[in-house]
């Protein structure tokens, strides 16, 4: 009797014609031909499967409605279809404060959230107002039925924990060096979904789409407007044309004011170092009205923007060092980046500790 394959192997001939056979007598057996007999055998694991899947739903939905049995008990993550009670509870997170960030997530911006926010918004009397609206939504009475309220979210694939990722990573080609924009981080979905203070959840449900649905059908009649011009009457016609020269001129006094101000830079640059710039904020990233201010200032190179920062830092480290004590900075006081380092023998003496200005995390 030939042995069956083994799993990954191919069978050899003499293995196919001892299943061929087997299979004949089984179906010999049962009454049937060997085609109704496989046919049967199908129906047999289709049947299965469904009822497999069948007791699976029922499961995560017992759990989805009944929360407060497993008090006491942090459930396991188990993604599936999107629940009435998890979309409650998304909508109520959406409304909340999370502080969200924009984040990369396979090419398209997301809002990103800290778990411990959201945990902290389930504990808010906001939540117990939405349960009074919707008694449905789970009790949080501990630790445990906090996390698997929340957990509601990825088990609904409403929310899904990420990670940050490097976007060059795997790539022969040395990293870009472009500039990174504070707060956008490129991510991916972690396999392991849990609910720990720390992590990062991303929402990939994005709520009502009825504003996005309303701006699309007026951007529809813009278009539809612009394609019917010849059939606008004259003076609406007329207003057009003499608003597009407007925005035209005015377009090319901007292009010369940028000109000029370049010339002006190059001229003063060599007639009276470092150089005089008209509104040196123009091509910054400010609101419209800040470009233009101020209206003219001399060229900083980056060693005296280090400088005036430093001499900033010393003036506000005075500042509170008088504030606090009420008497005047003393000479050795010297500034750094996170502190300020305060040299005097008589205040050590008296246990005096400087004051410490430390900057929040970026992720707080």
């Amino acid at each position: 009797m030939q042995a069956p394959p083994q799993p990954g192997q191919m069978p050899t001939r003499e293995q196919i014609m001892a299943m061929q056979q087997q299979l004949a007598r089984d179906a010999e057996k049962a009454g049937m031909t060997v085609q109704q007999f496989v046919e049967h055998l199908k129906k047999q694991a289709q049947e299965q499967q469904a009822r497999m899947q069948a007791a699976m739903q029922q499961q995560q939905q017992h759990q989805h409605q009944h929360p407060q049995q497993a008090q006491g008990q942090p459930q396991p993550i188990v993604p599936g279809p999107p629940n009435p009670l998890a979309l409650a509870l998304a909508k109520f997170l959406r409304g909340q404060d999370l502080k969200p960030r924009t984040c990369i997530l396979n090419g398209d911006r997301k809002d990103m959230f800290k778990v411990k926010r959201a945990l902290r918004a389930l504990q808010s009397p906001a939540y117990e107002k939405a349960r009074k609206k919707n008694p449905a939504l789970p009790e949080i009475t501990d630790r445990a039925s906090l996390e698997n309220t929340f957990k509601l979210l990825p088990m609904s694939m409403l929310a899904l924990r990420v990670n940050k990722v490097d976007p060059h990573h795997g790539h022969d080609h040395a990293p870009k060096k472009t500039k990174r924009v504070k707060g956008l981080w490129t991510v991916r979905i972690e396999p392991q979904q849990e609910a720990k203070e720390d992590m990062y959840y991303v929402w990939l449900w994005e709520g009502s789409q009825l504003k996005r649905k309303v701006y699309a059908a007026l951007a529809l009649l813009v278009i539809f407007a612009v394609v019917l011009y010849p059939l606008w009457p004259l003076k609406m016609r007329q207003g057009v044309y003499y608003l597009s020269w407007g925005f035209l001129m005015l377009l090319g006094v901007f292009f010369l004011m940028a000109i000029f101000r370049v010339i002006l830079f190059c001229v003063t640059y060599f007639a009276t170092p470092p150089g005089l710039w008209l509104f040196p904020n123009l091509w910054e990233d400010v609101s419209f009205f800040d470009s233009f201010k101020p209206v003219w200032a001399w060229h900083e190179t980056a060693k005296k923007k280090k400088k005036a920062k430093a001499k900033g830092g010393s003036a506000s480290a005075q500042a509170t060092f008088s504030a606090t004590t009420g008497q005047p900075a003393p000479a050795t006081a010297t500034t750094t980046a996170t502190a300020t380092q305060v040299a005097d023998t008589s205040m050590q003496q008296r246990g005096y500790v400087s004051p410490r200005v430390e900057e929040l995390p970026d992720d707080e």
